[in-house]
C-alpha cells in the first residue's frame, strides 16, 4: 500500500472521540496486510505489533479526531482532512516505519492508534498494565525536523449556577453577572501567576469554552465551560479550593486532569532522532507544547525515555483548514525508519 492511500483511507474514515471502530477495523485490516500481528484491545484500540524481541518499542498515536469532518481534497502537495495532522498523519507515519523495517533483531515494535486521546485519554489509559516499554514515541505532530520534549498539563472546570428569577432593577448580581465575576477573578488569578513570565510553557492560561444561561420564568440557570492549561510550579490544589470559593454557592467540579509533563533531553532516543533529522539533511530542533497529549498519561508511569513525533504544522490542529504537506509525511517515514532501525 503506497503512502497517500493509506493516509486518505484514514481521513475518509471519520472518526470523532467515542466513534473510532470503523477506523480501528480498517486499521487492524491494514496493518495485517503489512506484516503485522494486529488486533483490537478491550478499549478499542488498534494495535500492529510488528518482530518478537525482547526490546519493545512503542509508538502510540491516536485513532480520534475532534468533530467536524473536513472534506477530504488533494491540492497540489497538500492532502486536506480532519485528522491529517492531529494525527492521523504521525499514525500512518508509524504504521509505515515499522512496515518499512520488518522484523528486527531483538526488538519488538509495537504501534498503537489509540481512542479516546482527545477526551480523557482512554486508549492510553488502558494500555499502563499491558506493556513496559523500553522507549516511546507519541505520535503527534511536531513537524518533520522536530521532536516535542514536553506538555502541559490540563484541568476542565464545569461551573453551574441556579437562582431565583429577579427584576432587573433588584439590588445585587443576576446569576449570569455572578458567573462572569467567576471567569474575571480566575482570568485575574492568572494573571498575577502569569506576571513577567514571557515564556508560555510557564503560564496559566484558562479558556472559556461555553457559557450558556436559560430560565423558565422562575429560576435562571447559568453553566460554564473552562480549560486550564497548567504549568509546572502551579499548586493544583490550591486553586480548586480558591475556585470553589470565589463560587459562591455556585456548583464547581473538576475533570480531565492532566499533569504536566517533560522529558529528558539527553537519552538514547533523542539521540537517534538527531542523527535520522540530520540524515534527511534537517535542522533537528526541540519543542515544548502548551496544550496536552497521551505523553502526559503514559510519560510519569512508564518512566522510560519518550519523545512525541509526527509531520505536520500542529497550528492547524481542530481547524477547518488541517491539511499535511506530502513531502514532509515522506520525509518523516524516512527518519522514523532510521530511528527504529538504530535504536
Amino acid at each position: 500500500m503506497d503512502e497517500l492511500t493509506l493516509l486518505r483511507e484514514m481521513l475518509e474514515i471519520y472518526s470523532p472521540s467515542g466513534e473510532e471502530g470503523e477506523l480501528a477495523k480498517y486499521l487492524v485490516a491494514r496493518m495485517r496486510e503489512l506484516g503485522f500481528r494486529a488486533y483490537q484491545d478491550r478499549a478499542g484500540n488498534a494495535i500492529g505489533v510488528m518482530g518478537e524481541g525482547e526490546k519493545e518499542i512503542l509508538l502510540l498515536g491516536h485513532a480520534d479526531t475532534v468533530a467536524g469532518f473536513v472534506p477530504i481534497r488533494l491540492e497540489g502537495n497538500r492532502l486536506y482532512g480532519r485528522g491529517a495532522v492531529d494525527a492521523k498523519g504521525p499514525l500512518a507515519t508509524f504504521i509505515l516505519a515499522a512496515a518499512r523495517v520488518g522484523s528486527l533483531t531483538n526488538k519488538r515494535l509495537v504501534v498503537v492508534g489509540a481512542v479516546g486521546e482527545e477526551t480523557m485519554s482512554k486508549g492510553a489509559q488502558c494500555l499502563l498494565d499491558e506493556f513496559s516499554p523500553e522507549y516511546v514515541i507519541v505520535g503527534e505532530p511536531s513537524g518533520w525536523e522536530s521532536v516535542t520534549l514536553g506538555y502541559k498539563g490540563r484541568l476542565l472546570v464545569s461551573y453551574r449556577l441556579a437562582a431565583p428569577v429577579r427584576h432587573s432593577s433588584a439590588e445585587g448580581a443576576s446569576a449570569s453577572e455572578r458567573a462572569v465575576e467567576f471567569w474575571g477573578r480566575l482570568v485575574g488569578y492568572a494573571q498575577g501567576f502569569n506576571r513577567g513570565e514571557r515564556w508560555r510553557f510557564h503560564t496559566l492560561d484558562p479558556t472559556l469554552h461555553r457559557i450558556a444561561s436559560a430560565g423558565n420564568g422562575f429560576e435562571e440557570e447559568v453553566t460554564m465551560t473552562i480549560t486550564l492549561r497548567v504549568p509546572f510550579g502551579l499548586d493544583v490544589p490550591a486553586l480548586k479550593e480558591q475556585m470553589r470559593q470565589w463560587a459562591e454557592g455556585a456548583a464547581v467540579g473538576f475533570s480531565g486532569e492532566d499533569v504536566p509533563f517533560k522529558a529528558p533531553k539527553n537519552t538514547p532516543l533523542v539521540r537517534v532522532f538527531l542523527r535520522a533529522i540530520r540524515a534527511q539533511e534537517g535542522q533537528p530542533t526541540f519543542k515544548l507544547k502548551l496544550g496536552t497529549s497521551d505523553m502526559n498519561t503514559v510519560g510519569p508511569v512508564w518512566k522510560c525515555p519518550i519523545v512525541a513525533y509526527g509531520p505536520g504544522d500542529s497550528s492547524l490542529d481542530h481547524t477547518p483548514g488541517e491539511y499535511l504537506e506530502l513531502a514532509e509525511y515522506q520525509r518523516a517515514i524516512a527518519v522514523l525508519a532510521q530511528v527504529l532501525g538504530a535504536l
